[in-house]
Formats: structure tokens, sequence, C-alpha cells
């Protein structure tokens, strides 16, 4: 009986995995703390991992910002010339003398990391 070669190259969907009992654990703990099962959690981060990138982020993601780019009355930064809204990650406020990395891009609105 002769098969169609699509079916011979059709996936299972099961994927047989060895990894470190230690990187096991830390992935259950993750993925019960989200309320998940451990093969959704991992789905999960496989599907984030594979999907495209928007242009905000592929523009913008880890790109550094020196302090003297900020317009700290209006909240904005600048950014080859353009300003966008900004969100501090892990600071309450800008510090002109820190730079900042973008983390993160979601149409004109960027979060930063303030560098330590």
């Amino acid at each position: 009986m002769i098969k169609n070669s699509e079916n011979i190259h059709k996936k299972s969907g099961n994927i047989p995995l060895r990894i470190d009992p230690e990187l096991h654990e830390v992935l259950a703990k993750h993925a019960s703390q989200e309320g998940r099962s451990l093969n959704n959690y991992l789905t999960k981060l496989l599907e984030e991992g594979v999907r495209p990138k928007s242009f905000e982020d592929r523009q913008f993601v880890g790109h550094v910002i020196s302090g003297d780019n900020f317009d700290l009355d209006n909240r904005l930064v600048k950014i080859s010339g353009i300003y966008y809204r900004y969100l501090i990650d892990n600071a309450s406020v800008v510090n002109k003398e820190k730079s900042y990395a973008v983390i993160e891009a979601n149409g004109n609105i960027l979060t930063l990391r303030e560098l330590k």
C-alpha cells in the first residue's frame, strides 16, 4: 500500500524530551503559579518563542537610551529624533544620570528598564 506523502510528514504533536530534573522542577513551579498544566505552560513558552515580534519590538527592544533623551515635563522619550510615551519598569521616576534599556514596545508606548 502506498502512503500519501502528506501523511508521512504529518506530526503527532508528541515530543519526548529529556531535561535536567532541576529545570523540570522550575518549569513545573512556574506552570503552577500560572494555574496551568506543565504541558500547557511549555506549549505557551514554545508558541511565544516562534511567534513573530511586532514591528515596534523589532525597531526598539534592546536600544539603550541616556537620561538626556527624556522630556520629563511631558513624560516623553526621544529615540531617533521621534518622541514616544514611556513607562519605567523598575523605578518610580527617571534619573537623568542613568541609562535605560527598551524592554517592550506597544504602539507608541515604550517600557524602559533602568540599567544598574
